[in-house]
């Protein structure tokens, strides 16, 4: 399975995510040995450098989102990280995570038919993440079973300290989901990468900025997926409604 993956990929690409994922499990491991930062230029180094890197991980993974491979890839990773996890690699399993939920958001991405069922959903969920950050099940998880929400999320280890920042598995999911929507309607796979990480980076600095305890993210990864895209958006909505499918 792994090798059929990798024939779908560039020998390029597949180097490439190669040598991030052995980077971050490389950070992941060793980042708590580090010498210590103050409070704001930890936070940049996470926002500049450490989530950038991770959420590479979709960016290069990308050609695996149109093939039938990636269900049963996801299934194979989910696995492994729980296996992983038992072991108590958490290194290892936090860059397993990543892989497998990125692999769930592409599958996810193939049942939608058109471009209009992408845009109701990036309308849709910045709504009920904030209501769930705020009034509902993610408020609850974080506030009283933390050490649930570390199993379930994915960690950006902050250099010279035990502690990370964490975002939870939708925020992946619908990461990898809208970039391979990106890819797949025709849209800009780049800048909608760039504008969705630079809009979460911005959501971690106001969230240190103003002391709480999280913000939603997937506000950030909606609005980062439309913003680059509100042109090519409007005019597929004004010559078909929004009905644009793939080939």
């Amino acid at each position: 399975m792994v090798g059929a993956a990798a024939a779908v990929l560039s020998s390029r690409r597949a180097a490439a995510l190669a040598g991030v994922i052995v980077t971050l499990v490389a950070w992941a491991a060793g980042a708590g040995v580090l010498p210590g930062l103050p409070e704001w230029p930890g936070v940049l180094v996470i926002s500049v450098l450490v989530m950038p890197l991770t959420l590479t991980v979709p960016w290069l993974a990308l050609p695996l989102s149109s093939t039938r491979g990636a269900l049963p890839l996801a299934a194979c990773f989910a696995v492994l990280a729980v296996l992983l996890h038992l072991a108590g690699l958490g290194a290892l399993f936090n860059v397993t995570k990543l892989l497998a939920l990125t692999l769930v958001g592409y599958v996810f991405m193939q049942v939608f038919e058109a471009l209009s069922w992408v845009v109701l959903v990036a309308l849709i969920i910045p709504w009920v993440d904030a209501l769930s950050v705020w009034h509902g099940p993610t408020r609850y998880v974080v506030s009283h079973q933390p050490s649930l929400f570390e199993r379930i999320s994915i960690a950006f280890r902050l250099p010279g300290q035990e502690g990370s920042a964490n975002v939870g598995p939708p925020d992946i999911l619908f990461f990898a989901l809208f970039l391979a929507a990106a890819r797949r309607f025709g849209l800009r796979v780049g800048w909608t990468w760039l504008s969705m990480v630079g809009l979460l980076a911005l959501t971690l600095i106001l969230t240190t900025e103003f002391d709480v305890a999280g913000l939603p993210a997937l506000p950030a990864i909606a609005l980062g997926f439309l913003l680059p895209n509100v042109d090519l958006i409007w005019r597929a909505w004004r010559e078909r409604g929004l009905e644009v499918r793939s080939g």
